[in-house]
């Protein structure tokens, strides 16, 4: 709907699930999934409890933004009337409990474990922590935490748990995340030195450590080379976003810069995938990223 034509909420009604969409920033979920394949899951299960508390975390950031975005995003679900206060707050929970059930019912404790300070930590962020110097912090430790969530969903019986290419993938996409979410505070009033060099310095990070996985992991050539390409993906598609927001740190230069941002990590939890063997899933990952641009034309990641 147009900015002339939304849709209010009256007492009783649902939103439709174009709003919803809109709320929880549907096309942004492409890049979940990733998470999990980066840290080794083999089955569904986790990535669809990612999911689920992703979403919550959308939810739950809208309506703890109402009223800033009554005056800066008029146009969001819930100032322009399409979604009431209370409905947000009820979907942020409901999807919550939904991630966290289901990472315990197919994971067992260790997923739960996670899946809980997964949880933990985004709701202290939504509802405490992003306005403070802790904000990106706390947004990387989450998404480091989505990636080890993917290490519970391991099949038994399987090779075991190599720790270290544990810590290499998840501080790789903690990185990326902190560095996006520095640049995204210039979202509405512009970009600066300091958020620029942040952005650049942690989107380095996170090259690096991909690099280190991938040629300590990659058991085969194959599945080296094609690792790194898609780290040198990466850093071409996030660091080119990101110089170009530090030339012209104007709002909306920003703000493209972190959209391609956020759906730049694509490439390199594709790169972190293939770095574990699995090229299967590290070629769905780097084709979904296209997919996700163009979704992003419709429905805002940011």
């Amino acid at each position: 709907m147009g900015p002339l034509m939304t849709r209010v909420v009256t007492p009783g009604s649902t939103p439709d699930l174009a709003t919803l969409a809109e709320l929880v920033r549907a096309p942004a979920a492409l890049t979940v999934p990733g998470d999990t394949a980066a840290g080794g899951a083999a089955g569904p299960a986790p990535a669809l409890s990612s999911v689920c508390l992703y979403w919550a975390g959308m939810a739950l950031n809208d309506y703890a933004d109402r009223d800033l975005d009554a005056r800066e995003r008029p146009e969001r679900p819930i100032p322009s009337g399409r979604v009431r206060p209370g409905q947000a707050l009820g979907l942020a929970t409901g999807l919550t409990a939904a991630g966290i059930a289901l990472a315990a019912a197919t994971g067992g404790r260790e997923a739960f474990g996670v899946a809980t300070g997964l949880a933990a930590v985004v709701w202290a962020y939504d509802l405490a922590l992003k306005d403070t110097a802790a904000g990106p912090l706390a947004m990387a430790a989450a998404r480091g935490l989505d990636v080890l969530l993917g290490g519970t969903g391991r099949p038994r019986g399987g090779p075991p748990a190599d720790r270290r290419a544990d810590l290499l993938t998840a501080g790789a996409v903690a990185a990326h995340t902190y560095g996006v979410t520095a640049l995204s505070r210039g979202e509405v009033t512009g970009g600066s030195a300091a958020r620029s060099a942040t952005a650049l310095t942690a989107t380095a990070v996170a090259t690096g450590l991909a690099a280190v996985h991938v040629n300590r992991s990659a058991g085969t050539a194959v599945g080296r080379l094609a690792g790194f390409g898609l780290t040198l993906a990466y850093a071409g598609l996030v660091g080119q976003a990101q110089l170009a927001a530090a030339r012209n740190p104007e709002p909306g230069t920003t703000r493209a810069a972190v959209g391609q941002s956020i759906l730049g990590v694509l490439p390199l939890q594709a790169a972190l995938t293939a770095g574990r063997g699995r090229l299967a899933a590290a070629a769905a990952l780097a084709a979904a990223h296209p997919l996700a641009r163009r979704l992003s034309r419709k429905v805002s990641p940011t």
